[in-house]
């Protein structure tokens, strides 16, 4: 039986990955968390703040595979004074201890979380993010993810330990947050919305399908040492997000046309270009390698994806 080290365990993406984990009667799971939360269920570990000097020594025991989702999120407006030397703190220091402590105790595998981040904000004017471009991030979150990339090719190539890193771009699905929760809220009002016009290109990936491909790349031996970017396949403009989301929730798409140019311009006066790309801009990845080098396709289509995420939002908002 394969023994699985998770870190994150409590994130939205950690809480979905260690339930699909636990279901596998091929697999030990055991979770790493910063504090063990009240009436937790399952192997649960608490080693307190995750940075350089973290002990993971009793989590490691006789691990075959680490995956390293806990991180420090990317944060919108970020209120410290050093936003990078925070980010550095967990993001690459942390990450580095924690395979340097894995490779010292035996463990054959570590996949670590990354971010599309890696790769750039956008690609409007270029073409989709593969996995073989140099990267280029553009916020203190992206640059602390590539240099925890770089620091953990370096751990495997002195201790022979097999790296997986994976690059997933936008991640949604039931208990999402962030943007995706606010875009859920602004199409459950019954308001028409100014996206009619907006024929933007964005990958994204359901929450289901990258944990399906993160356990697919727990013993996959093509998997060994390579870098892969995920998405569900189909990328989709903003319009065509609203449009599912709104039909998922039986209600009315009621989309307006309002320019393109207007969001742009209206992303100039007020000083949030970059906000306003995130909405109108394109971000796309290639995510063939995926399905080449290991056989992989999304075992759930974007409908189902968003359907999913939808029934819990109204769920929890009833």
């Amino acid at each position: 039986m394969t023994t699985v080290c998770l870190t994150g365990s409590t994130g939205f993406l950690g809480a979905a990955l260690s339930k699909k984990l636990n279901f596998d009667g091929d697999l030990s799971v055991r979770c790493v968390v910063r504090k063990i939360p009240h009436n937790a269920d399952g192997d649960l570990i608490e080693v307190g703040a995750i940075d350089g000097n973290t002990d993971y020594t009793i989590a490691l025991n006789q691990v075959d595979t680490v995956i390293h989702c806990a991180a420090r999120a990317h944060i919108m407006k970020d209120e410290v004074a050093e936003p990078l030397a925070e980010y550095r703190k967990v993001n690459v220091f942390g990450s580095e201890n924690l395979a340097r402590q894995a490779a010292k105790a035996g463990v054959k595998r570590f996949i670590f979380i990354s971010s599309v981040k890696v790769c750039g904000e956008s690609t409007t004017s270029s073409t989709e993010f593969v996995e073989s471009e140099a990267t280029a991030p553009e916020d203190s979150y992206g640059q602390s993810k590539d240099e925890a990339e770089q620091v953990l090719k370096k751990v495997a190539l002195e201790t022979g330990m097999d790296l997986v890193i994976i690059r997933p771009p936008l991640v949604y699905g039931p208990g999402v947050k962030a943007n995706f929760l606010s875009l859920l809220k602004l199409a459950d009002t019954m308001l028409p919305l100014p996206f009619g016009a907006i024929n933007n290109h964005r990958s994204m990936v359901y929450v289901g399908n990258l944990v399906d491909f993160i356990i697919l790349c727990i013993d996959h031996p093509k998997a060994a040492n390579q870098t892969f970017l995920i998405s569900d396949g189909e990328d989709l403009s903003l319009r065509s997000l609203i449009t599912y989301i709104r039909q998922a929730m039986g209600k009315p798409v009621r989309l307006v046309y309002v320019p393109n140019s207007l969001f742009k311009l209206a992303g100039m006066l007020t000083g949030k270009s970059t906000v306003v790309d995130r909405l109108v801009g394109d971000l796309q990845v290639n995510s063939k390698k995926a399905s080449q080098l290991l056989g992989w396709t999304p075992a759930y289509s974007v409908k189902q994806g968003i359907t999913s995420t939808v029934a819990d939002f109204s769920q929890r908002n009833s």
